[in-house]
């Protein structure tokens, strides 16, 4: 069974396409390597033994989306990642970001209607609940009322796909929202690479601990937590590569398709992955305590209930592995997969 997974060289990308060998798919990749390196790819293929077609291409191209429909014809679904994604960098650039990450998704739904394929597996960002009423967050909490830009793209393509779905009865969707995605796999071969400063706070703390980075600066310190800090679920990649194939095998055995959240079910606080992260490498992380930073949710985790009862999955491992890994594959490539 041949799937197509655009984005495919990037970290949940990556991570994904490697399960997917392994579970004995065969994988083509779409991806135009704007915010990834088809070193992945290759570091991929020696860990399964498995060879990957690879399309150097964007979403916007509609002759490339044609090319990978046409030459590789027994495409049977799609796992699709590729979007922007730096929630900063969204708020300065809309256009970009709704060209890119709705105007893309649209074409990518046109050629793959033209092509008569009919299964899509979607990655969006547990940011499309904003502001959670309540936590553990479960499905059918209200989205819609973030506060990015990026958030709303993927909000807006939410709805569009679930109109598609409702308007093409033989299509089936299965929405996948995940919390924190963090580790890397366990070899150390694949991982997490951001350009230039990260973003997200674990490949931030890896690269303090490495001295890339002098300290981290923690972003309100007076939250109604436990700890003053702000509350996440984080949630290990390999677990998260493991639930797109589940979601895949779930789409072809069920009538219709489904939202789902993929978390752990259990929320930490950036204080607490910091003393995580100080146990498991012996690394002590120099920080700063900074006022709030706008935007930013006090605390969310998921309700994973749904997970467990339609794709029989859940979240394996500890919050220690997922630090443990980030960390080794920080350590051994330490410029990413830049050999420089």
């Amino acid at each position: 069974m041949r799937i197509l997974v655009t984005g495919g060289a990037g970290y949940i990308g990556s991570h994904t396409v490697l399960s997917l060998l392994e579970h004995d798919f065969e994988v083509v990749v779409l991806d135009n390597f704007s915010n990834s390196s088809p070193v992945s790819l290759e570091r991929v293929e020696k860990l399964a033994g498995k060879s990957i077609r690879v399309f150097e291409g964007d979403l916007l191209d509609r002759e490339i989306l044609g090319q990978v429909f046409s030459e590789c014809s027994d495409i049977v679904s799609v796992v699709h990642f590729a979007a922007l994604k730096a929630v900063g960098e969204s708020t300065e650039q809309p256009l970009r970001y709704y060209r890119n990450n709705v105007v893309g998704s649209l074409m990518l739904l046109e050629e793959m209607e033209r092509a008569g394929v009919r299964n899509l597996v979607f990655s969006s960002p547990c940011t499309v609940y904003g502001e959670p009423e309540k936590v553990p967050i479960a499905e059918d909490h209200p989205i819609g009322e973030v506060s990015s830009p990026y958030g709303r793209t993927k909000s807006a393509m939410e709805g569009i796909i679930q109109d598609y779905a409702s308007a093409n009865t033989r299509f089936k969707s299965a929405i996948l929202r995940y919390f924190n995605p963090v580790g890397a796999h366990p070899s150390g071969e694949i991982g997490e690479d951001p350009n230039g400063i990260p973003d997200n706070l674990v490949p931030f703390v890896c690269q303090v601990a490495l001295g890339k980075l002098e300290k981290l600066r923690v972003f309100g310190s007076d939250y109604p937590t436990h700890d003053g800090t702000a509350v996440r679920d984080y949630l290990h990649v390999v677990d998260l590569a493991d639930a797109h194939v589940r979601a895949l095998e779930a789409l072809n055995s069920k009538e219709q398709g489904f939202v789902c959240n993929l978390g752990t079910g259990r929320g930490s606080s950036v204080l607490e992955v910091l003393d995580a992260f100080e146990r498991v490498t012996g690394i002590k992380i120099p920080r700063e305590l900074k006022g709030r930073r706008s935007g930013d949710v006090v605390e969310a985790w998921a309700d994973p209930s749904r997970a467990r009862e339609w794709l029989g999955w859940e979240a394996r491992h500890s919050l220690e592995e997922m630090l443990r890994d980030a960390w080794h594959w920080q350590e051994k490539n330490p410029s990413g997969f830049d050999p420089a």
